[in-house]
C-alpha cells in the first residue's frame, strides 16, 4: 500500500468542504492483484440508467441521509453496486471534487485501498460490466487522446473494448498525476458533455 500511496498525485487528506452545491461521492477502489499489480475497479453503467448511461465510472452516487458525508456515500454505493464490503476499505484520501453536466451535484472522489483481492458481486441493475485494469496503464501518455469541447479538453482512453472519458477519465488522470490537482472546479468548467 505504501508504494501506491507514494505514486498518488493530487490526493488530499481531508474531503473538500461542502459548498453551495450538494455533494455526491464515488469510491476510487485500488487493490493489489494476485499478480502483484496494483489495479483499479471501474464499472460500465447499463444503458437503462437515468444519468451517464453506458459510461465507465467508479461506483458511487447521490448521498443518503444516514451517510454522514462523502466517505459514507462512497462506501455504501460501492457495496450496493459491486459488493465491496466497507470493512475491506482503507480510505487513503480524496481527489478534488468536480462537477458534471448530467449530475447537479459536486462529485467527491474518495480514494480507497482494498486489502486483498475483492470478490466482486456486481448489481445487474446498476452495473453492466466490471473492469479491473492495472493502474500503470493510465500513466502512458501515448494511450490518452483528447477532444476540445466548449473550450475544454475532454480526455479519452480506450480500455478493453470500452472508452473511458469525461469526469471519470479526469479523476483517473489526477490519480496518476497527469492532471494538476485543483481545489474545486466551478460549475462552468464542465467535464462531461
Amino acid at each position: 500500500m505504501k508504494e501506491i500511496w507514494e505514486r498518488l498525485s493530487g490526493i488530499q487528506h481531508q474531503p473538500p468542504p461542502p459548498g453551495e452545491i450538494p455533494q455526491a461521492a464515488v469510491l476510487v477502489p485500488l487493490y493489489e492483484g494476485d499478480d502483484g499489480v496494483n489495479r483499479l475497479i471501474l464499472t460500465k453503467r447499463p444503458m437503462t440508467m437515468p444519468t451517464h448511461a453506458g459510461h465507465l465510472a467508479f461506483p458511487g452516487g447521490r448521498p443518503d441521509d444516514g451517510d454522514g458525508g462523502p466517505v459514507g456515500t462512497a462506501l455504501r454505493e460501492a457495496e450496493e453496486e459491486v459488493g465491496i464490503d466497507p470493512a475491506w476499505v482503507t480510505v487513503l484520501g480524496f481527489l478534488p471534487a468536480i462537477h458534471t453536466v448530467e449530475y447537479s451535484l459536486m462529485v467527491v472522489p474518495v480514494v480507497g485501498w482494498i486489502e486483498g483481492v475483492p470478490e466482486l458481486q456486481p448489481s445487474p441493475r446498476e452495473v453492466d460490466k466490471v473492469l479491473e485494469p492495472a493502474v500503470e496503464i493510465f500513466t502512458d501518455v501515448n494511450r490518452w487522446r483528447f477532444e476540445t469541447w466548449r473550450e475544454h479538453k475532454v480526455w479519452f482512453f480506450d480500455l478493453e473494448g470500452e472508452v473511458l472519458w469525461g469526469a471519470t477519465a479526469h479523476m483517473v488522470r489526477q490519480l496518476v498525476g497527469l492532471e494538476p490537482p485543483v481545489t474545486r472546479m466551478p460549475p462552468g468548467d464542465l467535464i462531461d458533455p
